[in-house]
């Protein structure tokens, strides 16, 4: 079976994946971070600044594949310091509309390229 995939054109990969995949009428999207951003700012210390570069760049991700942050119906947030989980929760609740996605939220030892947040979303597309 040949994946279906997409691209972003503003937005690296740190590794061998694609930025999205669909199976279905689902679209998984890979983690992003700040770091993955084509013109990457050193964003370290600033989770909010992070936080909202990882949405730009999965925003980019579901355009590229035709859909918007309504699609969205899951989203994993990974953050390496649990006491930026409140100053993420601020930009988070930002691009989303109630009712919101469902979420989980872990706290994880490290993340690719020194971010400290990654977050990675699964979209439905309708029809």
């Amino acid at each position: 079976m040949a994946r279906k995939t997409y691209s972003a054109k503003n937005v690296t990969e740190s590794g061998p994946y694609s930025h999205a995949v669909e199976a279905d009428n689902f679209i998984f999207l890979s983690g992003q971070t700040a770091m993955n951003a084509a013109v990457g700012e050193n964003l370290r210390g600033d989770i909010a600044a992070q936080t909202k570069q990882c949405f730009a760049n999965l925003f980019e991700v579901l355009e590229a594949a035709n859909l918007t942050h309504e699609d969205v119906v899951k989203v994993n947030v990974y953050l390496t310091d649990m006491d930026n989980f409140s100053a993420m929760n601020e930009v988070y609740k930002t691009f989303f509309n109630n009712p919101f996605p469902s979420r989980t939220c872990v706290a994880v030892l490290a993340l690719p390229l020194g971010a400290e947040v990654e977050i990675e979303l699964i979209a439905k597309r309708n029809g």
